[in-house]
This record gives C-alpha cells, sequence and structure tokens, in this order.
C-alpha cells in the first residue's frame, strides 16, 4: 500500500520535505475512532488510485501525539492537506466523497510532471481533470474504447469503427483554461483533422459536428502525430470551457479506420474564490467598524 505510517515528529519532517510541490495528505487517525476505521478502506484505495500525483500519510495519534499536537488536531479523523510543507486545508469527518472531490481539486494545482507537457504553468489535464462519468465518444471501437487512453498509464487505445470519425465529448471536473492539445497515433490511421467546439449542453452527432460552426479546426502534420506534439490552440476563445467536443474528420492516409494512442489536453484550472471558505468574523460589541 502507498500509505506512510508516521510515528515520530522526524518522519513527518521528512515525508513532507521530499514531497516538495506536490501534494500530500495526512489522515490522523485512532484505532478506537470507529469513523476512522470505516474510512481506513476508502483512504486505502485513493491512496492507489492517486499515488503518481498525491503522498498519502497516517499518523496514529496515540502513537505519534507530538505529531498530532503540533498540527492542532483534536477530533479524529482529521485529513489535513499540505505542499510545500505548508497546510493548505483540513476538514474533519468520514467524507469519502468530500475526501476524493478535495484531492482531486488539489491535485490539478500540482506542477506539472517533467516532460509532461513542456509548458510554464500548464500540464496534461486528463489524469485528474476529467469528470469521467460523464464521457461519452461516438462510433468507438467496442474492444478499443475511449476510456483505454483516459487513464495516466495507457491501457490500449482508442479506434474507430465503422469509417474513420469519431465523437469525443469531455467534461471537466471544474472550469478550465486550455492552451494546445495533442494527439498521437501510427502514421497511417493516426488523426489528421479535427474540429473544436466547447460548452456544449449535451454531445452534437456527426451531423451537428459537420455542419455547425467550430471554435477552431485543426489539421495535423504526420510529425506532429507520431511524435505526440501539441498544437497550439486559439487561448482567448479556450479561457473558460466546462466541456470540449472534438471531431475527428479523418485520419492521415485515409484508411478505413482511425486510432488514437495517445491524447493530451494541455491547460490549467480556473482558480475561484469560493465565498463558502469564509467565515465571518465578530468583533467586540464596543468595536467600531
Amino acid at each position: 500500500m502507498p500509505v506512510t505510517q508516521i510515528n515520530d515528529e522526524q518522519s513527518f519532517s521528512s515525508a513532507l520535505a521530499s514531497a516538495g510541490q506536490n501534494l500530500v495528505l495526512v489522515d490522523f487517525t485512532a484505532q478506537w475512532c470507529g469513523p476512522c476505521q470505516l474510512i481506513k478502506p476508502v483512504f486505502e484505495e485513493l491512496s492507489n488510485r492517486f499515488s503518481g500525483d498525491c503522498t498519502f500519510l497516517k499518523v496514529d495519534v496515540d502513537i505519534a501525539k507530538s505529531v498530532a499536537r503540533s498540527n492542532r488536531v483534536s477530533s479524529m479523523p482529521t485529513f489535513i492537506f499540505f505542499r510545500n510543507r505548508e497546510e493548505i486545508t483540513r476538514f474533519s469527518g468520514a467524507n469519502a466523497s468530500a475526501l476524493e472531490s478535495k484531492i482531486k481539486e488539489l491535485i490539478a494545482e500540482n506542477p506539472p510532471k517533467d516532460g509532461d507537457c513542456g509548458i510554464p504553468g500548464h500540464f496534461n489535464l486528463i489524469p485528474t481533470m476529467l469528470n469521467k462519468s460523464s464521457i461519452v465518444c461516438l462510433n468507438e471501437d467496442d474492444k478499443h474504447p475511449l476510456s483505454n487512453i483516459l487513464e495516466s498509464e495507457a491501457r490500449g487505445y482508442l479506434e474507430s469503427d465503422c469509417d474513420q470519425q469519431l465523437i469525443i465529448h469531455l467534461e471537466f471536473s471544474s472550469s478550465v483554461r486550455l492552451h494546445s492539445i495533442a494527439l498521437q497515433g501510427p502514421e497511417d490511421k493516426g488523426v489528421k483533422s479535427i474540429r473544436l467546439f466547447i460548452n456544449q449542453p449535451q454531445t452534437l452527432d456527426f451531423d451537428q459536428v459537420s455542419s455547425r460552426e467550430s471554435v477552431q479546426d485543426i489539421t495535423f502534420t504526420k510529425d506532429q502525430i507520431v511524435e505526440c506534439k501539441p498544437a497550439s490552440l486559439k487561448y482567448v476563445k479556450f479561457q473558460n470551457v466546462q466541456n470540449l467536443l472534438i471531431f475527428v474528420q479523418d485520419n492521415l492516409e485515409n484508411t478505413e479506420t482511425t486510432v488514437i494512442e495517445k491524447m493530451k489536453i494541455i491547460g490549467q484550472p480556473i482558480t475561484t474564490t469560493k465565498m463558502d471558505d469564509f467565515k465571518r468574523v465578530t468583533g467586540q460589541s464596543n468595536e467600531r467598524h
């Protein structure tokens, strides 16, 4: 399991330092705490899913009392998020959905990994920023679906079914700015041209994507597709994107089907201020404002 047990201040400080700018999540727990034991398997499952983007630590407050005390932990379970050794946020309680949502939100703010996209301040949004329950792909081969290329480590490839065309509808977990798109495929069946649409209330069909005005049309070179080089987007038009629809029109050699081996949607999340995060501060009764 990628969860690291912390037993003292030294190991805690070392773990925070090793993570650097990446996210760290600490579970302050206790053996006698019922809610802690209920959420324990959830925490371990999340650690397996997000281990490449977040460091998962566990602190038993009865064993590492000084760590709990220095972090002002008074109830269990308490989850504290860190980056650069600094606390970002925390919450208490065994709320599995809130924990997963917060992990996804904060992972999106991690700096890009070396070689991920090479564009300062931007990264591939697919592993962490997609609402994967809402993705749609029209004309995909059942044996080679879109889901094959949406994980951090690709499990295969996406291939069209009865002709060259594909419609890929991606919904983001929060609003994003898009910088560029990269697709990788073979030099014969790789994508040649696409049309892009944003913020559609529903997935368009093939007649609609062919007849409607797109936000941008892109024609890839063979070099771009074989080497997965990004094609720049009209940045001003992709400043507030909730969903992206990609219409694949044809492939490089006009073969019967189209293959996508890798896809990168390069951009950054839009950071918004949530008023719920603010608490009203009440002054003394004799204090003027």
